[in-house]
C-alpha cells in the first residue's frame, strides 16, 4: 500500500477538545498521531461532530481549526486550516 501522507504522522496520546459553535459545545477527544498538515482524533462518537471545528490541544496549550477528511464511528482524520494560536 502506497503512502500517501506529504508528511510523516508523530504518535501522540495528548487530550483535546473539539469546540464548535463558539465555545458552546465543546466535546473531549484524544489526538492519536499528528503530522505537520493534519491530526488523528479518536472520540466516542463522530456524529455530532461538524466537517470544520476549532481543535484544542489541552497539553501543547494550542488551538487549529480544522476541516474533516475522513471519519469512522469512533475516529476523525483532519488536516489543519489554519496556524496555531496559543489557548487564551
Amino acid at each position: 500500500m502506497e503512502e500517501r501522507r506529504r508528511a510523516p504522522r508523530m504518535r501522540t496520546l495528548k487530550a483535546g477538545r473539539i469546540v464548535i459553535h463558539n465555545g458552546t459545545q465543546v466535546y473531549d477527544c484524544m489526538v492519536r498521531n499528528t503530522s505537520e498538515g493534519g491530526a488523528l482524533l479518536r472520540v466516542p462518537n463522530t456524529h455530532q461532530v461538524p466537517e470544520e471545528f476549532l481543535l484544542y490541544i489541552d497539553t501543547d496549550r494550542i488551538r487549529r481549526p480544522v476541516k474533516v477528511v475522513w471519519r469512522t464511528a469512533d475516529q476523525i482524520g483532519v488536516c489543519f486550516t489554519g496556524a496555531a494560536e496559543p489557548i487564551p
